[in-house]
């Protein structure tokens, strides 16, 4: 598996593994697919995060490899990329964007975190589970692992995703990515009034010189990697497939 391209998944807000389960078993014996956890920190910076995932990297012998950015986890790699101490393949933002195309939602959605109490948390919780079972009705590995994404949606849980929320709201990436060389390849589910494509994709295309292409998966939403993993797993790999062949297009 060492002598496969790295794959390396940061997660969006929740921060964890739970909701990758049939994107995993989707590009099983392709790439070394490889899963990070973020600690609940209520005072990190993102180039805290990236520092982190850097050292967890090291400690398993990764120097090298190809960065996924899921939605939130898509500002820790342009983090990663300010820092430079990684080496970076090439760069797939999920359900991902550079500034966030509504900062003001974003502060919006972070003071509505911080507000609800932890019985509201867990109700608001209870309710998206009993969603995500139809969301996630294509994706079995995902499903089984729903009951686990609830258990650690805890209040501490709850303070950390406020913070994260504070962390996109006031990021500001652009300079990073217009120095970018790249690649950088961007997929967004259809429906996603998260981090609108329309939007995203727009300032890609006029600001990214490094971006190489961009998708849009129509039976997809925000969480592109869990609501369509099949068709995002073909795409992803032929993305890096292309690359390492050194094709001129994607």
């Amino acid at each position: 598996e060492a002598s496969r391209p790295a794959l390396i998944y940061l997660p969006g807000l929740h921060g964890d593994w739970t909701l990758i389960g049939s994107f995993r078993s989707a590009v099983a014996g392709q790439v070394r697919f490889v899963e990070t956890t973020y600690p609940r920190a209520l005072a990190w910076s993102l180039g805290d995060y990236a520092a982190a995932v850097e050292s967890a990297l090291a400690r398993r012998g990764i120097s090298r490899g190809w960065l996924l950015g899921e939605s939130f986890g898509s500002q820790i790699v342009w983090a990663m990329l300010a820092r430079g101490r990684f080496e970076t393949t090439g760069v797939i933002l999920a359900g991902g964007f550079v500034k966030h195309p509504m900062s003001a939602a974003a502060r919006l959605a972070e003071k509505i975190t911080g507000r609800m109490s932890n019985a509201l948390f867990i109700r608001v919780i209870f309710g998206y589970a009993k969603v995500a079972r139809f969301r996630f009705r294509h994706s079995p590995e995902t499903l089984a692992t729903i009951d686990e994404f609830i258990s650690r949606r805890t209040e501490l849980d709850r303070r950390a995703a406020q913070h994260r929320l504070h962390l996109v709201a006031e990021n500001d990436p652009r300079p990073i990515a217009r120095r970018t060389r790249g690649p950088v390849f961007g997929l967004s589910g259809w429906l996603d009034p998260i981090a609108p494509w329309p939007w995203v994709r727009r300032w890609l295309r006029k600001s990214c010189p490094a971006l190489r292409d961009y998708r849009v998966l129509r039976r997809a939403d925000h969480n592109v990697l869990s609501t369509a993993p099949k068709p995002a797993a073909e795409q992803i790999l032929k993305w890096i497939n292309s690359a390492t062949r050194g094709d001129s297009k994607p």
